[in-house]
């Protein structure tokens, strides 16, 4: 079933004496996650306020992201609890090296 979905995003960014904080707020309409991200300019380089919001931006959208997937893994976990002898943990993203077969 094909479905269409508008979920809306601020990013908010505050840079003060070499150092910039990002917010990135996700609100899918029925949940909102809040991702942060710090960028800090060593005192020897030059300033360019670009480089600092794509740091702190992009480890906000990061930080966002992880939140996203360990919602997903919750939900996924309420429709499906673990049977006995399979291990609990993430059932998103990246498997972990004992996840792996002969892990």
């Amino acid at each position: 079933m094909a479905h269409t979905r508008e979920w809306k995003v601020r990013l908010y960014l505050f840079e003060k004496e070499g150092t910039t904080t990002a917010r990135v707020v996700l609100d899918t309409g029925t949940n909102e996650l809040t991702g942060h991200g710090v960028a800090h300019r060593n005192p020897s380089d030059t300033d360019v306020p670009e480089i600092g919001d794509e740091l702190a931006a992009g480890r906000a959208f990061h930080d966002l992201g992880r939140q996203l997937v360990g919602v997903a893994d919750l939900d996924i976990e309420g429709m499906n609890p673990p049977s006995e002898g399979r291990s609990a943990g993430p059932r998103t993203g990246w498997p972990t090296p004992d996840q792996m077969p002969g892990g």
